[in-house]
């Protein structure tokens, strides 16, 4: 898995490749540390779209950081494909819980807006 992360205006964005799964969880949950302990509000892009598999730990993963981010007060964008991830948010019901976005883009452009 590799792990891009950057701040770009108003949000911070991270671009995930590989498979998110137990072997790797440990190393997202490193990259995330040092984005979730800024303080206030976070305005966070997760960019999904180069991962072709998720297990249950790198779910795991996905939730306990829309939590931290919930609790700042602030916002979480996940960019799908159409493939894996998103057939795993819908069977598992957590498509209600996460707001996604087809594009970075786009994703950029919804938290340019609600700034």
């Amino acid at each position: 898995m590799v792990v891009r992360c950057w701040q770009e205006d108003l949000c911070t964005v991270l671009r995930i490749s590989g498979e998110l799964d137990v072997a790797a969880a440990p190393r997202l949950r490193a990259e995330l540390e040092p984005v979730l302990s800024t303080p206030g509000p976070l305005q966070l892009v997760m960019d999904l779209s180069e991962v072709p598999f998720c297990d249950s730990v790198g779910l795991g993963v996905l939730v306990s950081t829309l939590n931290h981010v919930r609790r700042t007060g602030g916002r979480l964008i996940l960019v799908l494909q159409d493939g894996m991830i998103s057939h795993l948010l819908t069977i598992t019901n957590l498509d209600r819980h996460f707001e996604t976005s087809p594009s970075l883009a786009d994703a950029q452009a919804a938290l340019g807006t609600a700034a």
